[in-house]
C-alpha cells in the first residue's frame, strides 16, 4: 500500500527512480509522482493513473538531478488524482516530501498552519508534513524533521528533501516500513526492498522512532530525539529473477505454479521423518514456555486469518491446545485476556500489516509470548516478535497472495508436529505426518498438471455474478479463503460458508442461477457434505464440486467436479485450495480484469 523510493549519488536519477516504482506496483496504486533535484531547484512530475502515465509525462517534459524522491498513492484522504499524487510541496516550495501512511491529527495540524498563514493546494493529510517541516526549518533539514514528526499522531514512513541543502534527504520511520539501501556512490531509501534490489544488496531496516540522512558521502541513522542509532546491515539473499514474471502472464499464475516448490521449502532442512519431529530454530529459546502453554491465540488479517484456522484445527486434534483465532484489527479494541501460559502467533506475509502489528505489541504490553510467522526476514514482526517461524516463500508480488498462503499453512503444521510430538502425537503417527508431508509438492504438481481443464470450467462460470463456497473441518477455511480469491481479483461476489450454515440462511439464495463450491474430499466429515450437494441440487443449484481422484459418487450429483490427490485431512488444505486459485485467476482473466493488481486493494496494508 502506496510505494516510496529515494536515492542520492547517481545519474539518471528519474530513470532509476521510476526503474524502482515499477517493482513497487504489485503494492496496488493509483496515482505515481516524483520529485528530482536539478539545478535549478525541485522538478515534480505527477499524475493519477499508472506509472506508464508517469513515464508519459517524464518523457514529454524530462527531469533529471543529483537526487530525488519518488511515490505510488493508494488514495486514503483525497480523490486519486494529480492534485494529490505525491510528492507534495511546502508553501515556499522549498521543502517536498512523498508519505506513506496516515496523520491522524492533520485536521488540528492543518488549522493551526493556517492560523500562521500557510496555505493548503491538495486535500490530503501528507501535505501538513510539508507545511509542518517548512514551520521549524532553520538551516537544517533533519532537525526540523524532528520537530515536526514531535507533533505528528499517526503512522508515517517519509522521505524529504529541501532546495537549500541539495544532494541529501532526510527519511524517518512510525509504524510504516523504511529501508535504508547502500550502493555503490549511491544510497536509497525505500519503502520495500524489491525497489533498490537491482543497485544493491545490503540494506538496514529502520525501527519505529528512527530516521536515516542520505547525502553523496553516505548515511547517518538516529532518533527522533536526535541521538546517533547504530544500525545492523543486512545482506539480501534473494535475486531479482524472483520478482520478475518468469515467462508467465501474471505473477499470480507464477505464484501458483511455484507452490511445489515453496511448500517444499517451508519445511526444507527442520523434518525429522525418523522421528516424526521438527527442528524450528526461531522457538529454540521459548521451548519450556510452549511445552507449558494452556492457550493460543493467532492473530492475522484476510488470507492470514485463514491460515490461521487452519492452524486452529490441526493444533487443537493434534496438540490437545485450546486455540482462539483473532482478527487482529479488531484483537486491540476491546480488552483481551492473555497471561504467561497463552502464546501469541501473529501471521503475516509482508510482516508489515499494520493491524497485526499493533494486535502483536498489544499482545506483548499485557505479557504473553508472542511469535511471528512471516515471510520477510528483517520485517517489522519478525524483529519485533519474540520468536517465530519464517515461511521461506520467497518474494510474493500478486496482490492476492498464493504460495504465501499455502507456506503458512505448512508453518502451522510444522508448528502442530512440534507441539504435538511433546504432548499428544505418537511416533508412528508423527513419523506418519511428516511422510505425507514430504510427499505433498508431488501431488501439487499433479494438480498444476489439470490447468487447462480448469481453464474450461472457468469459460463455463465466468460470467456468474455470484457464489457460494461451502465447506466443513479443514475446508471450511478453504471454503473462506477460495470464496476471498474469487473476489479479490475478478471481483465477483462470493462468500464461504461451514456446510452446515448454508441451511441457517443463505439456502435462501440458491438457484439455477447461483453456482456452489463444494469441498467434497473424503474426509471425517465426507457423508455429511454428501448431505450438502443433495440440498443445493434439490434447490436446482449448480455444483462445482471439488473431489479426489477416484470419486465418483459425487460427481454423479454434481454439475461439474475439480478433482485433487488424497491425503491426510489435515494436509487437505495444501491440495484443495490450489484448484480454487486456478479457478478464480482464470475467471479472472476472463473477465478482463486487472489480476495483479486488483481495484482498490494493495500488498501490503500499512494503515489502519
Amino acid at each position: 500500500m502506496c510505494g516510496i523510493i529515494a536515492m542520492v549519488g547517481r545519474k539518471p536519477t528519474a530513470e532509476i527512480l521510476v526503474e524502482g516504482l515499477k517493482r513497487l506496483e504489485y503494492r496496488g496504486y493509483d496515482s505515481a509522482g516524483i520529485a528530482v533535484r536539478n539545478g535549478e531547484g525541485l522538478a515534480v512530475r505527477k499524475c493519477a493513473g499508472k506509472i506508464r502515465d508517469l513515464e508519459a509525462l517524464l518523457l514529454g517534459d524530462p527531469i533529471d538531478g543529483e537526487c530525488g524522491i519518488a511515490h505510488t498513492r493508494w488514495a486514503t484522504h483525497g480523490s486519486p488524482n494529480a492534485e494529490n499524487a505525491h510528492p507534495h510541496f511546502s508553501c515556499d516550495r522549498k521543502v517536498v516530501l512523498v508519505h506513506n501512511g496516515i496523520v491522524e491529527n492533520y485536521l488540528s495540524l492543518r488549522s493551526m498552519l493556517e492560523d500562521e498563514g500557510h496555505h493548503f493546494e491538495t486535500e490530503t493529510d501528507t501535505e501538513v508534513l510539508a507545511h509542518l517541516i517548512e514551520y521549524y526549518y532553520e538551516g537544517k533539514l533533519e532537525e526540523a524533521v524532528q520537530e515536526a514528526l514531535k507533533l505528528v499522531q499517526g503512522t508515517y514512513g517519509i522521505a524529504v528533501m529541501h532546495e537549500d541543502e541539495p544532494g541529501k534527504i532526510v527519511g524517518a520511520r512510525n509504524g510504516s516500513p523504511l529501508v535504508v539501501g547502500l550502493g555503490d556512490g549511491e544510497f536509497f531509501i525505500a519503502s520495500d526492498v524489491a525497489a533498490i534490489l537491482s543497485r544493491t544488496r545490503q540494506v538496514i531496516y529502520l525501527d519505529d522512532g528512527e530516521m536515516v540522512v542520505i547525502d553523496a558521502d553516505g548515511y547517518r541513522t538516529l532518533d527522533i530525539d536526535n541521538q546517533s542509532v547504530d544500525k545492523r546491515i543486512h545482506e539480501i539473499t534473494w535475486n531479482l529473477d524472483q520478482i520478475e514474471k518468469g515467462g508467465y502472464p501474471h505473477f499470480m499464475l507464477k505464484e501458483i505454479h511455484e507452490q511445489s516448490q515453496t511448500i517444499a521449502d517451508t519445511f526444507r532442512g527442520r523434518l525429522l521423518p525418523e522421528t516424526g519431529e521438527v527442528k524450528l530454530g526461531g522457538l529454540a529459546d521459548f521451548e519450556k514456555q510452549l511445552m507449558r502453554c494452556k492457550r493460543i491465540v493467532i492473530l492475522g488479517c484476510g488470507t492470514s486469518w485463514h491460515a490461521g484456522l487452519v492452524g486452529e484445527y490441526m493444533i487443537e486434534e493434534y496438540a490437545h491446545i485450546p486455540v482462539e483465532v483473532e482478527y487482529a484489527s479488531e484483537f486491540r479494541y476491546r480488552q483481551p485476556l492473555l497471561d504467561e501460559d497463552t502464546v501469541v502467533l501473529a501471521i503475516s506475509q509482508s510482516g508489515e500489516t499494520v493491524d497485526t502489528l499493533q494486535a502483536m505489541r498489544e499482545a506483548k504490553k499485557r505479557g504473553a509470548l508472542v511469535l511471528g510467522i512471516t515471510n520477510v526476514v528483517g520485517s517489522t514482526i519478525a524483529r519485533e516478535s519474540d520468536g517465530g517461524v519464517y515461511i521461506h516463500a520467497g518474494p510474493e508480488i500478486g496482490v492476492a497472495s498464493t504460495k504465501a498462503f499455502t507456506s503458512q499453512v505448512t508453518a502451522m503444521l510444522l508448528l502442530t508436529l512440534y507441539l504435538g510430538r511433546h504432548r499428544e502425537i505418537s511416533l508412528d503417527t508423527g513419523v506418519r505426518i511428516v511422510r505425507e508431508l514430504m510427499g505433498i509438492p508431488s501431488l501439487v504438481e499433479r494438480i498444476l498438471e489439470q490447468e487447462d481443464q480448469i481453464r474450461e470450467l472457468a469459460q463455463v462460470y465466468a460470467e456468474d455474478s455470484n457464489f457460494l463456497y461451502l465447506g466443513r473441518g479443514y475446508n471450511f477455511p478453504i471454503a473462506l479463503e477460495g470464496a476471498l480469491k474469487l473476489k479479490e481479483i475478478s471481483y465477483v461476489h462470493a462468500e464461504g460458508y461451514p456446510a452446515a450454515e448454508m441451511k441457517h440462511g443463505p439456502i435462501a439464495l440458491i438457484d439455477k442461477n447461483m453456482p456452489v463450491v463444494v469441498m467434497c474430499t473424503q474426509d471425517g466429515t465426507y457423508e455429511k457434505i454428501k448431505g450438502n450437494v443433495q440440498e443445493v441440487k434439490a434447490r436446482h443449484g449448480r455444483v462445482l464440486a471439488l473431489v479426489n481422484e477416484d470419486d465418483e459418487d459425487i460427481c454423479e450429483m454434481a454439475d461439474h467436479c475439480l478433482r485433487v490427490p488424497a491425503t491426510l485431512d489435515l494436509l487437505s488444505p495444501l491440495l484443495n485450495v490450489i484448484p480454487l486459485q486456478l479457478l478464480a485467476y482464470h475467471i479472472a482473466v476472463l473477465r478482463g480484469c486487472e489480476v495483479d493488481q486488483p481495484r482498490n486493494l494493495a500488498k501490503s496494508v500499512t494503515v489502519e
